[in-house]
């Protein structure tokens, strides 16, 4: 038996859901090329993804702690194949296009600067003469031109579905209209669900670190009504004075649990009574129909303000994030200054760019280790230029 790509196409149609983004139904790409013969056009999107150098950065970029402070916490890469993980599964659970999901939760963090978000911010403020510094904008750079991969065009010259579940995640700053794009259309549900994902993400596998640093401690768990759902479902004490490394790995196991089940639930029953004819008429929905229910909701509002309260506002986190800023903006400034510190092809680019924003896809690429070498190469004497 052989599957090729008319046989995959054929599959997606007969078992997916009507409002599922097909593969077989793709808009295409920028440029246009022929399609793989055993691979659907998603499955292509998120082989590119995996196989492109902004991903390989990823392993050492930071999610909440600097890269040197230890080898066990989140990374760029491990939070991002945890949400490619929890959108297969919420995806499958729809019956919508996983393949696609996966390309769109591989892509999402592209964009991120070494640091995690005080390098974001360092990059922001020094960029503010030129639009400032947006990880999503610049993870649509890295897709459409950053990435020098193949004769023909700049970028990863994705289709067009992968590339709208990219813009259309939520943020802050309009990416499309930084972009210079105008869609007609909202995120699919594939985006959605990737967006979701991420969101979901973060809280969960945040705590797991916060707890396994020493920011959280067994005393501060009670105010949190997630952790008493949990001990209640598991019969634990609620006033535990100890979580050893067993019972925090089911603490989070039972949040992403009980967080992707409510969303699931939600959502096959809101799309049970809406019925979708088609992934445009879910496009077209004033609303996105991802979300929680209203008891979870809350559970999940407080999750993220307790851990903004007790993790990211911590003193040794402040102390990082402080820390990194100073690397980027100290980088930044003292290759503003002389571009002829910048690397050959960078140097190359700054012939049509504005040299800030050479300077800033130079540091944005750069990962943790790397940002902090080329700070020591840049100011230590007795490091090698």
């Amino acid at each position: 038996m052989r599957l090729d790509r008319t046989a995959l196409e054929l599959r997606e149609r007969n078992t997916l859901a009507p409002y599922a983004t097909l593969a077989g139904e793709s808009r295409g790409r920028v440029t246009a090329e022929p399609e793989p013969q055993y691979r659907t056009a998603f499955q292509r999107d998120r082989d590119r993804v995996l196989h492109s150098a902004a991903f390989r950065r990823l392993e050492y970029k930071t999610q909440v702690f600097v890269n040197d402070e230890g080898d066990y916490y989140r990374t760029r890469l491990t939070h991002t194949l945890e949400v490619a993980q929890i959108g297969r599964t919420i995806a499958r659970a729809l019956a919508v296009n996983e393949d696609l999901v996966e390309a769109i939760a591989l892509a999402h963090d592209l964009g991120h600067p070494p640091f995690g978000h005080a390098g974001e911010d360092a990059l922001n403020r020094v960029m503010a003469g030129q639009g400032g510094f947006n990880h999503n904008l610049q993870t649509y750079r890295v897709l459409t031109e950053l990435e020098h991969r193949y004769p023909g065009w700049r970028g990863l010259n994705l289709s067009a579905e992968t590339l709208h579940g990219v813009v259309t995640h939520e943020t802050t700053v309009d990416v499309q209209a930084a972009a210079g794009l105008d869609l007609e259309l909202g995120p699919s549900l594939e985006a959605q669900i990737a967006d979701f994902s991420d969101e979901l993400a973060y809280a969960a596998h945040d705590l797991d670190d916060g707890i396994s640093a020493g920011l959280i401690t067994p005393q501060m768990l009670p105010e949190l009504s997630i952790w008493r759902e949990v001990c209640a479902r598991r019969d634990w004490p609620v006033d535990a004075a100890v979580v050893d490394e067993v019972r925090r790995h089911i603490l989070v196991r039972e949040v992403v649990g009980l967080l992707v089940d409510d969303v699931t639930e939600g959502a096959s029953a809101l799309l049970d009574v809406l019925a979708p004819e088609s992934a445009v008429a879910v496009q077209r929905l004033p609303e996105r129909v991802l979300r929680y229910s209203e008891p979870v909701g809350r559970l999940a509002r407080e999750l993220r303000a307790f851990l903004y309260e007790q993790m990211y506002r911590h003193h040794r986190v402040i102390r990082m994030q402080r820390r990194a800023e100073r690397f980027v903006e100290e980088i930044f400034e003292a290759l503003c200054a002389d571009p002829r510190q910048l690397p050959p092809e960078f140097r190359h680019e700054a012939e049509r760019l504005p040299v800030e924003r050479v300077v800033s896809d130079y540091i944005a690429g750069m990962t943790d280790r790397g940002a902090l070498l080329e700070y020591r190469r840049l100011f230590d004497p007795l490091t090698r230029p």
